[in-house]
């Protein structure tokens, strides 16, 4: 009889302490509520953008992400999933290590979306995340599968912070607090999303927010906030916040960072605009038939690299891949696929490492490191 009232009991309370855990900072985690886009201390965030209506903002053309009503069968695919999507062994890492000058194109890539680029003489930031998890429970959540190739107080000093959009595997509350206390670079980031900045303490003065063809001058470079295919959103609202692609410019070379999209042809408009580029980073992971108009596949990032730089010897580096298991595939899928069609189409591709850094003015040919993990 004692047994019987303890087991259930003891149940409880694990269950209780389980979910006291998980719940850990999740206000925080969150963002800024609502979040309201609100006016800045600089401009209206929504009230003049032409992407906006009814306080939520709108791709050009029409998207499709998981509905509602099959949400609850996505939830049953990634929890029965098994080990698909994981690697079949420990990840190769490696800690290059930072120039003093930053040089005139060259890239590092710490995993995932996070990258540090150096164009003419400055160093860019874009999308930076060291948290352990993508979510905003520290127990509950994909968990990284690397490593952070190095810390981020390793990090050079930086000019800019960029950030594509909000959701937790581009927008990372524990980095965001990091940057903030190491250094005094500006967070330049779309539309509404300083709402979740100004939250964390990042005061305005070190808040940019731009709309869709919107720039702003950091020393000699142009840093231009462009169109993407994607949503937004930390919690159960959508597209409260802006979403984007990035284009940075500098005297000499252009770097366009696609952050996280779909494929759309607005990519070919782009590069009339702000190319030629010198180099592309573009996300190839995490696609699948449930949502194909907001991830790329590996075959649409190749097109998409040829719509931005009209042909040109650029190379691609592909991101959004390798760290943290988002979609349905397998591990080394996405950078196989790649490969075969960048072979097929004649494009240059660079892979470094997590952790590596390229000279991208001279990229070295892929070196096959993921099928021995994969």
């Amino acid at each position: 009889m004692h047994l019987r009232f303890l087991v259930p009991g003891a149940v409880a309370a694990l269950a209780t302490v389980a979910l006291t855990r998980a719940a850990v900072g999740l206000p925080a985690a969150l963002g800024a509520p609502g979040p309201r886009l609100r006016a800045t201390a600089d401009r209206a965030a929504a009230a003049g953008s032409r992407h906006a209506s009814d306080g939520l903002f709108h791709n050009t053309l029409p998207d499709e992400i998981v509905n509602r009503g099959a949400l609850l069968a996505v939830v049953r695919a990634m929890a029965s999933r098994g080990t698909t999507g994981r690697p079949g062994g420990a990840i190769p890492l490696v800690a290059d290590p930072a120039p003093t000058t930053p040089a005139p194109l060259a890239l590092t890539w710490y995993g995932h979306s996070s990258v540090l680029l150096e164009v003419d003489g400055h160093r860019v930031l874009a999308d930076p995340v060291w948290g352990e998890r993508v979510s905003p429970s520290p127990t509950i959540g994909p968990r990284r599968l690397h490593p952070a190739p190095v810390p981020l107080s390793a990090l050079p000093p930086v000019d800019a912070v960029v950030i594509s959009h909000d959701h937790y595997d581009h927008l990372d509350l524990p980095t965001v607090r990091a940057l903030l206390r190491a250094g005094t670079a500006l967070f330049v980031v779309p539309l509404g999303l300083g709402n979740h900045l100004r939250r964390w303490g990042v005061p305005d003065a070190r808040v940019v927010e731009l709309d869709w063809d919107e720039s702003v001058q950091i020393g000699a470079l142009t840093l231009t906030c462009t169109e993407a295919r994607h949503f937004s959103g930390r919690g159960l609202r959508r597209n409260t916040t802006l979403w984007s692609s990035w284009v940075v410019a500098g005297p000499q070379h252009r770097v366009f960072f696609g952050g996280d999209t779909g494929y759309t042809p607005a990519f070919a408009d782009l590069g009339r605009t702000y190319g030629p580029f010198d180099l592309t980073v573009l996300p190839i992971g995490a696609y699948s038939d449930r949502w194909p108009l907001i991830h790329m596949t590996p075959e649409e990032a190749v097109q998409a690299h040829r719509d931005l730089t009209g042909g040109q010897a650029a190379p691609l580096v592909p991101i959004h891949w390798a760290t943290f298991n988002l979609g349905f595939h397998a591990w080394a899928e996405p950078v196989e696929r790649l490969r075969a069609a960048a072979d097929s189409a004649g494009v240059r591709i660079a892979v470094p490492r997590p952790g590596g850094r390229l000279d991208a003015t001279a990229p070295p040919p892929p070196s096959d490191w993921w099928t021995a993990v994969g």
